[in-house]
């Protein structure tokens, strides 16, 4: 006899590099099988599917996260009308804690999740929000690339007790370097540092050329404009970054969940009826999180609202856990910014304007 369960066929995909794990379930049916990672892989899936859809059996699926190797997939399901869910691999304990581990059975664990709407989902953004994300993505690796190298110039210099009394990496700064490795530094440390300073050029000359793909993005979009250049330290990178890290405000239905997301929450420590808060937990969105500590330290000492806040708690907890807490609050305004739609209201038109001059004429290249 036919039931609401024999209906629902829950589907498990596990990825990998080279193939996907497929395994399809309910009390009627159990198949499992393996398909390439590949377009080729991709077609056989959906022909597979295709005479239980035909039979009226609604397909719930479920494919962990994996790096990027689940999109093709998660894309090619959502086009053929599955509903499919990415499992976020944390979450799903019943994978996470399983003594016997194969692709096989996660792919298995996952149909009966699916099959059953347990899956514990991580948030899929549409196509452009993807795509865009990447794009910036790939400006803060890039940026992070860049500081790591000069890092390792000045580990060298520290090496020698050298320091240039002011921005090293400015043509004045390379003039002195420069000067220290013909005079100061040993053979070997000189050509590491030409070769750092090299690296660095390149990673310039990308930045710049991403920066200019972004201004033409930021330029169109009424929300970096209207909303989110007015907070001090935030500029159009940061915007979108921002924007599209978060993509659909909605999901958070506090600012609170938002915080908790980026990693900027202080953890708690429970025992009885005691409790007190740590250190942030750092589990969250790395990239959100590190660009808003650098924005905060800027908003700190020129932000008319955040200013006297910073000012407060350094005085009483010291500059790291100060700033901490401005991005904290940033965080916090953003979400309230982007839900009411409307700037924000510790705004200066001045850095406004500057910051408009500089997006339209990097859009303009």
């Amino acid at each position: 006899m036919e039931t609401e369960t024999t209906k629902i066929l829950g589907l498990g995909v596990d990825i990998s590099k080279k193939r996907a794990e497929i395994c399809l379930k309910n009390p009627a049916v159990a198949d499992s099988f393996a398909v390439s990672n590949d377009d080729q892989g991709i077609s056989t899936l959906l022909r597979k599917l295709k005479p239980y859809v035909e039979a009226g059996l609604v397909v719930k699926g479920a494919i962990e996260s994996t790096g990027n190797l689940w999109m093709r997939v998660y894309e090619a399901l959502e086009q053929s009308g599955i509903d499919i869910a990415l499992a976020n691999p944390l979450k799903t304990k019943a994978i996470a804690e399983a003594r016997i581990k194969s692709d096989g059975i996660d792919a298995s664990i996952l149909a009966d999740l699916a099959r059953a709407d347990l899956v514990a989902k991580c948030y899929v953004p549409d196509k452009r929000t993807r795509e865009v994300r990447s794009l910036v993505r790939y400006r803060v690796d890039l940026a992070q690339r860049s500081t790591e190298l000069k890092n390792k110039v000045h580990n060298i210099l520290d090496k020698y007790s050298l320091r240039y009394d002011g921005l090293l990496f400015t043509d004045r700064g390379l003039e002195w370097l420069n000067e220290q490795v013909r005079n100061r530094l040993s053979v070997i440390d000189g050509q590491l540092v030409n070769s750092y300073l090299k690296e660095i050029a390149t990673m310039e000359e990308l930045i710049a050329s991403v920066e200019r793909q972004m201004a033409k993005l930021a330029i169109k979009d009424k929300k970096v404009e209207q909303m989110l250049l007015g907070f001090t330290g935030i500029d159009y990178y940061g915007a979108l970054l921002l924007l599209y890290e978060i993509g659909d405000i909605t999901r958070f239905s506090n600012p609170r969940k938002l915080v908790s997301w980026a990693g900027l929450a202080p953890s708690l420590h429970q025992s009885g009826i005691v409790s007190y808060t740590g250190r942030i937990t750092k589990q969250g969105n790395r990239r959100v999180r590190w660009y808003l500590v650098e924005a905060a330290q800027r908003a700190a000492r020129y932000d008319p609202k955040l200013k006297p806040f910073y000012e407060r708690i350094a005085q009483r907890k010291g500059h790291q856990k100060a700033i901490v807490a401005v991005a904290r609050k940033i965080l916090v305004s953003v979400y309230w910014v982007l839900t009411r739609n409307e700037p924000y209201d510790g705004y200066r038109d001045d850095v406004k304007t500057r910051k408009l001059k500089r997006l339209e004429r990097l859009s303009a290249c």
